[in-house]
């Protein structure tokens, strides 16, 4: 099938629905992303952090899609924020995915804490890949309303995308209006939350049972409807099929206003706050 597709600011357009591989396991990758493309997925979102780009180049490999067919973005590593390391890392990630080029190249966490805070600089730096033609877009992830102001105010390039945690319990609302506003797209990680509780909330249940829909296809059409992108992450084909299932429904407004009303705030967030967020691999 054919998923919706939205416009960025550059004029590209992409898939609002896709397959996230965060930890997968490398070894199991190359499996999962192929049975991924079996069922209808285009739209697969790695990053240099989860070590398995390699088995996404390998399934991209043996798909037979041709490269207009897909959808691919991968996220610079926080070890790798000065320029060199980030160039590099850029053509290390194409030389593992088999690519000539990616389609969207991200900046993964900020950092403001590390590199003396220049995420600038490294922003910088995707400007110059995206130039050079080894990625067609440009974006950030986990990026804070003071972050994204910062690096279109020292460069006038706004990011394409902003990726960022959203879910009902937690729907970031001031990153989100933010993004929207500067001219980004929002992609929401973690629209499932992480164990937080919504896949066994009265409120997701309620609407499942109405719309005779799994609670995920619901918290996954939620996201759809607000017009976020969404890759959620499944290693069994019938979860890959079921995600994929949602859009012969829709919400009404009135069901987007009840899920956004369970939203906790701050309490709400089950990843890193990415104003302290500081962790550097070896």
């Amino acid at each position: 099938m054919t998923t919706p597709r939205i416009t960025l600011n550059d004029n590209t357009s992409i898939p609002q629905f896709g397959l996230g591989v965060w930890q997968v396991d490398p070894g199991e990758t190359e499996r999962v992303v192929s049975e991924a493309f079996e069922v209808g997925y285009r739209h697969i979102d790695t990053a240099q952090m989860y070590g398995n780009e390699e088995g996404v180049g390998a399934a991209i490999k043996a798909s037979g899609l041709g490269r207009d067919e897909l959808y691919i973005t991968t996220k610079l590593n926080n070890n790798r924020h000065e320029k060199a390391a980030a160039k590099a890392s850029l053509r290390e990630s194409l030389d593992k995915l088999g690519l000539e080029k990616v389609d969207l190249f991200l900046i993964h966490w900020p950092l403001p804490t590390q590199y003396d805070g220049d995420y600038v600089g490294t922003w910088e730096t995707l400007v110059e890949l995206q130039s050079e033609g080894l990625t067609t877009s440009i974006g950030v992830s986990n990026f804070q309303p003071e972050h994204l102001d910062a690096v279109i105010k020292a460069t006038g390039v706004v990011p394409a995308v902003n990726q960022i945690e959203a879910h009902p319990y937690f729907t970031n609302d001031v990153a989100r209006g933010n993004t929207l506003r500067a001219g980004s797209v929002v992609e929401a990680w973690s629209p499932l939350g992480q164990g937080g509780g919504e896949l066994e909330d009265p409120a997701v249940l309620a609407l499942a049972e109405r719309y005779g829909k799994s609670p995920a296809q619901v918290l996954l059409r939620w996201a759809i409807d607000r017009g976020d992108i969404v890759f959620p992450k499944s290693t069994r084909k019938e979860r890959l099929v079921e995600n994929l299932d949602i859009f012969d429904f829709s919400l009404t407004s009135d069901d987007v206003a009840s899920l956004v009303a369970l939203d906790k705030g701050e309490a709400g967030r089950q990843g890193p706050n990415p104003d302290t967020f500081d962790w550097i691999p070896d």
